[in-house]
């Protein structure tokens, strides 16, 4: 999101509107990292891919914008896609952090991924979070902190099983998942902890074509290109590489790797480049005994859970991966 959309939120706030509502309804059109712009970029060379169906299935119920913290003025927002039927026990959780190079992107961009984990039994949520427009690393980790807490304070609400919450994002979304995840406890990611006694943890991971380490000279090449003034990277952390190291090691996920460090599913695509450092990663993991799993989505590009055929093997491999994690039982009528 860029600075002039956050001031135009503030200005329809103040006439008593919600800020996030405001940017619900407002498309900053230099914000293009949307289905619709990808489709156009990818259709030559994936000539059979088509944008998902957003329709609500009759076994879905949506709830949208829904605000889960405000800094002053500034509300975040999230939509909630819950299983219709009603059961006696709570279920899981899963909320979905989307991509844009940091600086872009929307959360309807996992509605279709969201609907399709509701029809499986799972309480899902995408989210907003602040673009490196509007405030720079680790605004975001905040952010998705935050949309943790919030869920998790309201797990009786929603019948959401507070002990099995998911993160989950994908390219940038992925590693602000990641980094998200395995930073549970560090104060310094997490400001609003000083004042809530609502914990913060997730107990999965989904990193979905995210980074793991922006210190690699792989991720470096492509993320701290000299022609690019900015890269993404570069927007989000203020700085070049030469110029911010210890930030782009501060925020590589692979840093944090520990005993409590929770299980990891590393779903990628045919793109090495943008899941750069999960191997190693996973070499720091396996000593630990931390679950782990890495499904590849053949022959795509980056962006494809994005779109069909490719949406529905990544939802199962998600779904696979967390209900072992969560000793989900399905029976012929689901969870």
């Amino acid at each position: 999101m860029t600075t002039k959309l956050y001031f135009l939120a503030i200005f329809f706030s103040a006439l008593g509107l919600s800020a996030c509502q405001t940017i619900t309804q407002i498309k900053d059109p230099a914000n293009t990292y949307t289905p619709e712009v990808t489709y156009q970029k990818l259709i030559g060379e994936y000539s059979f891919i088509s944008i998902p169906d957003y329709t609500l299935p009759p076994s879905v119920k949506e709830i949208k914008n829904i605000s889960y913290v405000r800094y002053g003025n500034r509300v975040l927002q999230l939509d909630l896609y819950l299983p219709a039927n009603k059961r006696d026990q709570s279920r899981p959780a899963l909320i979905f952090v989307h991509g844009g190079g940091w600086g872009g992107g929307y959360r309807t961009n996992f509605t279709p991924f969201a609907i399709a984990m509701a029809e499986r039994g799972y309480v899902a949520a995408t989210i907003s979070y602040r673009l490196s427009g509007e405030a720079q690393y680790p605004a975001a980790i905040y952010d998705a902190k935050a949309a943790v807490r919030w869920l998790r304070t309201h797990a009786e609400k929603y019948a959401v099983n507070p002990h099995q919450i998911a993160l989950a994002g994908g390219s940038a979304g992925g590693q602000i998942a990641s980094l998200t995840g395995v930073t549970s406890g560090i104060a310094k990611f997490d400001p609003q902890a000083q004042t809530s006694a609502v914990s913060s943890d997730v107990q999965a991971i989904i990193n979905i074509d995210g980074l793991s380490d922006f210190t690699s000279e792989a991720a470096r090449l492509h993320e701290d290109d000299p022609r690019k003034k900015p890269s993404a990277a570069g927007a989000w952390f203020g700085g070049r590489y030469a110029e911010k190291a210890e930030l782009w090691h501060e925020a590589s996920p692979i840093f944090y790797v520990n005993k409590k460090t929770p299980p990891i599913l590393f779903l990628i695509s045919a793109q090495e480049r943008f899941s750069v450092g999960h191997r190693e990663m996973i070499e720091k993991m396996k000593p630990l005994g931390i679950p782990y799993q890495v499904t590849k989505i053949s022959n795509t590009p980056h962006s494809f859970w994005l779109f069909d055929p490719w949406l529905q093997p990544s939802v199962d491999a998600v779904v696979t991966f967390l209900d072992k994690q969560f000793k989900v039982v399905r029976s012929d009528s689901g969870p």
